[in-house]
């Protein structure tokens, strides 16, 4: 009887927050608990990419790892290390193809990095407010075997669909106000998404989308 080799973990590098300790007059990199419990549930192994590092992509490739996470947290502009940091790592996940997913701010940067723009919403319908979404999609709407789902939701920039930055594909829009909620890369191996995943563990939802994210089944 011939054992089976157990099957290597996948390696996920993740972005991290800055987080301004006043007590102590200091900076922090920091990420909530809840994705690491997500990423270790799929098997996934998280590597923390710091936001100042001096060679983000002799890191990302000393690591070795095989997709990249750009994690919600911080608007763009108040931390100017991780706006750098993120853009360097999209620059190096490009080049290499490996598949990047944005949550939240992290959907915002690259919709930035591909000559979109975000705007700040007028009201605050968005802020710890689970809404209904619409899987425009028919190729997501299949793989998540639904057309509409419930997501949460925690930002206050919003994504239209007129400030949608190239070749993004939009694959599912909010049934309250019609921004824009999820996205795809028409050539590279790139979602973004303006729910956090990590924050809804329970729904399949979230696992399915993480499966489309990892093995890259769109492209």
């Amino acid at each position: 009887m011939i054992n089976k080799m157990p099957q290597k973990k996948k390696i996920f590098g993740i972005s991290l927050r800055v987080e301004l300790i006043e007590k102590y007059n200091e900076k922090r990199d920091t990420i909530s608990q809840e994705w690491t419990n997500f990423l270790q549930k799929l098997a996934i192994t998280p590597i923390l990419i710091p936001n100042t590092l001096d060679d983000v992509k002799s890191y990302i490739s000393d690591v070795g790892i095989d997709g990249i996470i750009l994690s919600g947290g911080d608007n763009i502009g108040q931390f100017p290390e991780r706006d750098e940091t993120e853009k360097q790592i999209l620059d190096y996940a490009i080049r290499k193809k490996f598949p990047v997913l944005g949550v939240c701010r992290g959907m915002q940067i690259i919709n930035e990095y591909f000559g979109g723009n975000v705007v700040t919403n007028d009201n605050d319908n968005h802020v710890g407010k689970p809404h209904e979404i619409h899987i425009m999609d028919q190729r997501f709407s299949k793989l998540l075997e639904y057309e509409n789902i419930k997501v949460n939701s925690f930002h206050n920039n919003i994504i239209t669909k007129n400030n949608i930055g190239n070749k993004l594909q939009i694959f599912a829009l909010s049934l309250h106000d019609n921004t824009v909620e999820g996205y795809y890369h028409s050539d590279l191996p790139i979602i973004g998404v303006m729910w956090h995943p990590e924050r809804d563990m329970v729904s399949i939802h979230q696992t399915k989308l993480m499966k489309i994210f990892e093995n890259k089944s769109l492209w």
